[in-house]
């Protein structure tokens, strides 16, 4: 029997192939037949999540509770020393240096990343803007955001820091940020499924143990990890307890 691997349409595209890496590691350690299935959106993924073909993800914050709640899905491990954040930035050229001088109406360029674009939309707030008086688009990756201020076709783009600090020197000197989300609790998981559910310590131990010789390390590297580190159930709860308060 073959399982189905997928990971959230957020990653940064330079990890692309290393996704089929780890992918190709997985299966030779665990012994499982495992397919990796990209998706092109979150909404393309989670209709493949609600009718039961996934059974390994590596989730956002967002879809966890879904994952958990309604799916069965256990919590694995997450990369050390990450986690989600955003970025707000405008360009360079843009005279506002402060949330709180931009003004109604501006033109706010984001992605359908939903954990980054409601912490986004929260750090809006301190200039009493929200979706009543914005004009949002959405685009299908941070470069194409980061095009749009260069541009001068958005006024404000919201970015997950990771991909903000991946764009280019060239890119990131045309770009300046207003505020850094430091929430420091909310992350990526690796989640496994109840048709694997039963593998769940070996799984672990499996992905924990990676950093500790050169092949794992190198899978790890093309991920831009430096290791895993295990998540607990309780510390899953916590942060799905904390994404529905946000989301209020």
């Amino acid at each position: 029997m073959s399982h189905t691997f997928t990971v959230s349409p957020d990653f940064s595209p330079d990890h692309l192939s290393g996704w089929y890496i780890f992918n190709t590691w997985l299966q030779r350690q665990s012994g499982e037949a495992i397919h990796l299935e990209m998706y092109d959106d979150f909404h393309a993924q989670r209709d493949a999540i609600q009718s039961n073909q996934i059974d390994l993800i590596y989730a956002n914050p967002f879809d966890a509770a879904m994952l958990v709640r309604e799916k069965g899905f256990l919590p694995l491990v997450k990369a050390a020393d990450m986690s989600d954040e955003a970025i707000i930035a405008v360009s360079v050229d843009n005279a506002v240096n402060d949330i709180s001088h931009l003004s109604a109406g501006i033109n706010v360029a984001t992605t359908e990343d939903p954990d980054v674009h409601m912490i986004g939309m929260i750090m809006l707030e301190a200039g009493n803007l929200d979706a009543s008086n914005i004009q949002t688009h959405f685009h299908n990756s941070y470069v194409l955001i980061a095009k749009s201020l260069i541009q001068g076709k958005a006024d404000v783009g919201i970015f997950l820091a990771e991909a903000y600090d991946g764009l280019s020197n060239l890119t990131k000197k045309q770009l300046k940020i207003l505020v850094r989300s430091q929430i420091g609790v909310i992350h990526h998981s690796l989640m496994i499924g109840p048709t694997l559910a039963h593998r769940q310590t070996e799984f672990q131990q499996l992905l924990l143990a990676m950093n500790n010789d050169e092949k794992g390390k190198g899978v790890l590297n093309s991920l831009g990890f430096d290791a895993w580190v295990k998540v607990e159930g309780e510390e899953m709860e916590f942060m799905i307890d904390l994404m529905d308060t946000l989301s209020i």
